[in-house]
């Protein structure tokens, strides 16, 4: 065991938690496995975590004291963000085909469909300011209708449908803050208040690469022999904490086991449970899950051999494989960090100073798989409720979830709050997201690979534009 590759252990890490999760349900043990196994999957969250902020600080510091040239850092930031807002609109535009093509709301049972779009009306008569239906039709008033109405849906099923359910409340108070704020707001936050307060705080990972490349800058432009000695600091602070990442990943396949039988017992008390949630989104998840695949499997090894030619298909994958293993079972992009730092590094040959720049952004602001995610999940939803988005409901859709993904927290359900925002911007009834709940964590894990993916892809095509890709 002691000579296979971290990936390796990662994977049977991650089948022996598949395995134990689906044999303490059988039986009976769940309570048993989410008390005593569950919290180590936690506390390797928070190992993660703790460690990601002040590594992302000292190695944006360290990366950009390095620089001789400070007019090469503009250049470095307009190249990373024009890749990482192509590769989104890319992905949300992967979604809305492959939706539109497949159509995984059309395929549920014709009359719960009309029980949907009864439920779709009704919140629209509620609800003042949002538009009636573009296609004209009205289950409720159109008297050819009504009849069809009857047969499959009695008065107390209407008024069930009003119901809100109230987990998702907190969600929903969420994207109302969010939506309420100008468009400047994000710039605004950007720029700390109190630093401290920002280096503490795991959601504030902007403001926190915001100080580090100020900080960096400025020793660049004091004397060499007074930011020396910082310098010198920085490097080694730097050192400490990714010998800690070193340490935290030798135990990571045990914690990858405790994080995945967590996520299944948590699901369902029965394997039978488990799978019936699935069998009921089947169609949703299944499309879904092809559009990530798409993404990891055949856009960003196309799009990375084509520019770095001695860089071959497998070991590409065998370079960045830790750090996708990891975002699976993690669901979380700045977990995820650490690893994805050292993998793009040490394995792919990134120079320190761009890596240090481009992923700490990338785990803040590219979110192609939860982009990816938006399109399919609100395009599926008005299909199963017979909502009809025309063409420029569905570009609405492309240009709110590519703006949202910039604002989304790097924590597992994120873009459960993004979806709300979507759906809200094309007239639809936030409440719907909590049709996806059942399915959510799971599909999370691995939209977060494709967040983690694309990551790496981008900082190495930086680095190869910049010459600083010493592998390859």
């Amino acid at each position: 065991m002691k000579n296979l590759p971290l990936h390796t252990k990662i994977i049977l890490g991650l089948v022996a938690g598949i395995i134990w999760a689906f044999v303490s349900s059988y039986l009976g043990w769940n309570e048993f496995t989410i008390d005593w196994i569950d919290p180590f999957g936690t506390i390797f969250i928070r190992l993660l975590k703790y460690i990601a902020v002040p590594l992302v600080l000292f190695s944006i510091i360290s990366g950009v004291s390095s620089l001789t040239d400070i007019s090469k850092l503009g250049r470095l930031g307009a190249k990373t963000l024009i890749l990482y807002l192509t590769t989104t609109l890319i992905a949300v535009g992967v979604g809305l085909i492959l939706v539109n093509t497949v159509k995984p709301g059309a395929m549920l049972d014709e009359e719960q469909r009309i029980k949907n779009r009864i439920s779709y009306e009704k919140w629209v008569q509620d609800t003042p300011g949002v538009p009636q239906p573009r296609d004209g039709r009205n289950f409720l008033e159109d008297p050819n209708l009504r009849s069809k109405v009857e047969e499959v849906i009695s008065e107390s099923e209407l008024k069930k449908m009003d119901a809100k359910n109230a987990s998702i409340e907190d969600k929903m108070s969420t994207a109302e803050k969010t939506k309420q704020k100008s468009p400047l707001t994000f710039i605004v936050e950007m720029v700390p208040e109190n630093v401290v307060l920002a280096i503490s705080d795991n959601g504030l990972m902007l403001q926190v690469i915001f100080f580090a490349i100020f900080f960096g800058i400025t020793l660049v432009l004091i004397p060499a022999e007074q930011a020396k000695p910082v310098i010198d600091f920085v490097n080694s602070i730097n050192a400490v904490f990714l010998k800690m990442v070193d340490m935290v990943m030798k135990a990571a396949p045990f914690f990858v086991f405790a994080l995945l039988a967590g996520v299944i017992a948590k699901m369902a008390d029965t394997p039978a449970e488990v799978f019936e949630i699935f069998k009921g989104l089947g169609s949703y998840s299944l499309t879904l899950v092809a559009g990530l695949f798409f993404m990891v499997f055949v856009f960003y090894p196309l799009i990375i051999t084509a520019f770095i030619k001695k860089l071959s298909y497998k070991e590409f994958f065998k370079n960045i494989s830790p750090a996708q293993f990891l975002a699976f079972s993690t669901s979380s992009s700045a977990a995820t960090l650490p690893v994805t730092m050292e993998c793009i590094e040490d394995n792919m040959g990134v120079s320190k100073n761009i890596s240090s720049f481009v992923l700490p952004i990338g785990a803040t602001v590219n979110m192609d798989g939860t982009s990816l995610y938006q399109a399919v999940a609100v395009i599926f939803m008005a299909q199963m409720h017979m909502v009809d988005l025309s063409l420029g409901q569905q570009l609405t859709i492309v240009l709110t979830a590519t703006l949202a993904s910039i604002g989304a927290a790097a924590t597992p359900s994120a873009g459960l709050v993004m979806m709300i925002i979507v759906l809200q911007s094309v007239g639809l009834n936030p409440a719907w997201i909590a049709i996806i709940f059942p399915v959510d964590r799971i599909l999370d894990m691995c939209r977060t690979v494709v967040n983690v993916t694309g990551d790496a892809t981008v900082s190495t095509l930086v680095a190869k534009s910049e010459g600083e890709l010493s592998k390859y």
